[in-house]
């Protein structure tokens, strides 16, 4: 899969979504820990950190639908459009425990919530091995394009010092 959003060569897609799934592994560990019986503050900084899980996980998502829109037909479209939506059920659960909880006087975390919190971890773990093997298919494709980089003989780059005046 060839991204249109890029870095230095590199698609920002796959850099973007370790963000959000991070942070959702932070915020259920945070609500572990207040479900468990730890300062009242864990549910509240659990929660503020999903948010910003949500947040990343749109800014992914829109990168996301940018590269799927160039994807060709076939077993990486497939594998690409399974990943994206893998990844909004993830954040989707992830969306419901926060709505939930934002009216809440402090916003813990009950064990419901974390339940689904957890549940919503093991999709996305799905969506994790999924975008490895869309990467995968990614780097067959792109090995089998000449890069223009295999006549170049040597170093690239060469560090020269000045000459002196």
């Amino acid at each position: 899969m060839e991204s249109r959003l890029r870095v230095h060569g590199h698609p920002i897609q796959p850099m973007l979504v370790t963000f959000p799934f991070g942070l959702f592994v932070s915020a259920a560990v945070f609500d572990l820990a207040d479900v468990a019986g730890g300062p009242a503050f864990l549910g509240e900084v659990g929660y503020w950190t999903a948010v910003a899980a949500l947040v990343a996980a749109g800014l992914a998502t829109v990168a996301g639908l940018v590269d799927l829109w160039d994807v060709r037909i076939g077993r990486a479209n497939r594998t690409a459009i399974t990943f994206n939506l893998v990844n909004a059920v993830m954040a989707a659960m992830f969306l419901l425990t926060c709505l939930i909880r934002a009216h809440a006087p402090q916003r813990g975390a009950t064990g419901g919530q974390l339940a689904t919190e957890l549940v919503a971890l093991a999709v996305g773990a799905v969506g994790v091995g999924l975008g490895a093997r869309l990467m995968q298919q990614s780097d067959r494709g792109r090995a089998a394009e000449p890069t223009g980089l295999e006549t170049i003989p040597g170093a690239t780059v060469e560090i020269v010092r000045p000459r002196p005046f």
